[in-house]
């Protein structure tokens, strides 16, 4: 991989990991619930889903879609579905206490899961990883290398993304003392979360 093309998959992913979807959502909701580092958690389970799309992109998921139609809108309809049950349950869910301690979150295993499912299912990432990622391929080079730099790049670019909003939530929780502004920003999260999701959806059809 050239160090241009390298560049190039930065600022893709930085974009994309600074871009407000579904997962900025997730980790923005735990964060401002639970703190920054239960919701790095949920940003892990992230970063390792995106191992999967990775390899979609690599066997051409984008001419599967196409071979499949059919079976590609029901995926996205699914994953759609996901989003909106958790951006539902962000809406409507309980509010952060100032003080809330990391020990109050959930068991790391369940937002690690939420983190991996949501990624998994939702079809925001098909917009990078099945439409946007294969461009980057050298299909006159060896692929593991390929893979290798692309994952690492990836990776970071999300985790460094998502980190920012997670420290960016945390500090909010400490100014939103009343419930109405906790469920007003709750709502907020919600509503993007569900936006962005059919965002995806209308732009992969």
């Amino acid at each position: 991989m050239s160090l241009e093309v390298w560049f190039a998959l930065v600022a893709l992913f930085g974009i994309g990991g600074l871009t407000p979807g579904p997962a900025v959502m997730l980790v923005l909701a735990s964060s401002f619930r639970y703190g920054f580092k239960p919701a790095m958690i949920a940003a892990f389970g992230i970063a390792s889903a995106n191992v999967v799309w990775l390899l979609l992109a690599a066997s051409g998921a984008a001419a599967l879609a196409t071979t499949f139609p059919k079976a590609f809108l029901g995926l996205k309809v699914f994953g759609l579905c996901v989003i909106i049950y958790l951006a539902v349950k962000t809406i409507f869910g309980p509010l952060p206490a100032a003080n809330a301690k990391a020990s109050d979150a959930p068991p790391r295993r369940m937002l690690y899961s939420r983190g991996v499912a949501l990624q998994l299912s939702s079809p925001m990432p098909l917009v990078f990883f099945g439409l946007l990622l294969p461009a980057y391929f050298n299909t006159s080079a060896p692929l593991p290398p390929q893979l290798l730099i692309m994952f690492v790049t990836v990776t970071i670019t999300e985790i460094v993304g998502l980190a920012v909003y997670a420290y960016g939530a945390e500090k909010i929780r400490v100014w939103l003392r009343s419930e109405r502004a906790a469920r007003m920003f709750n709502i907020l999260i919600g509503m993007v979360m569900i936006l962005s999701g059919i965002w995806a959806v209308l732009s992969t059809t």
